[in-house]
């Protein structure tokens, strides 16, 4: 009697199904899993020297974000509608005193100032990236970003898109304390 042979390419097909089962796992069971990771955390903060002043004082320098304290950096938009969802939540975290400072995207400044009016103004300082060469250097992929800033100027946190209070809670808060 002949025994059956057995072809071992019979069994890549359950082998392609299960790497691709654990790849999808893993991507599914990340905190976020549409969120990109960021190079620049733990590096130091890229320059905001090509920023230019959107009020009357002058626009955010480098050592802003090496002064004492943890800083938020946030990149928005006048004419970004999650932008305008998460202002609340930036009025209320400068109203505690946190130090805010503002990165006004691919924006023309008469409509950022006039967000700003309409809305309040959360900014400890404020500047204005016409060109989006600032956004380039930080790596964002589009507005709302907002990044945790370390006393010395390192990137502690990115967090892509609007601010809830729920993400200040779990997110920006821990980073924070972290820091402090």
């Amino acid at each position: 009697m002949a025994r059956p042979s057995f072809n071992l390419l019979m069994l890549l097909p359950p082998l392609l199904f299960a790497v691709f089962a654990g790849l999808a796992w893993f991507a599914l069971t990340r905190e976020n899993p549409d969120e990109l990771p960021s190079a620049l955390i733990g590096r130091p903060a890229p320059s905001l020297a090509a920023t230019t002043a959107l009020r009357d004082d002058p626009a955010p320098t480098d050592a802003d974000l090496r002064a004492p304290g943890v800083k938020l950096v946030n990149f928005w938009a006048s004419w970004c509608g999650p932008c305008r969802a998460e202002h609340p939540v930036l009025e209320e975290l400068a109203a505690e005193g946190q130090t805010v400072v503002g990165v006004n995207y691919k924006d023309d400044p008469a409509n950022a100032r006039a967000f700003l009016a309409e809305l309040g103004d959360p900014f400890a300082a404020i500047g204005t990236d016409r060109s989006g060469r600032t956004g380039l250097d930080w790596g964002i992929y589009g507005v709302p970003e907002t990044f945790v800033i370390a006393p010395d100027g390192t990137i502690l946190l990115r967090h892509p898109g609007p601010l809830t209070r729920d993400i200040v809670e779990r997110r920006l808060r821990p980073a924070i304390a972290d820091a402090e």
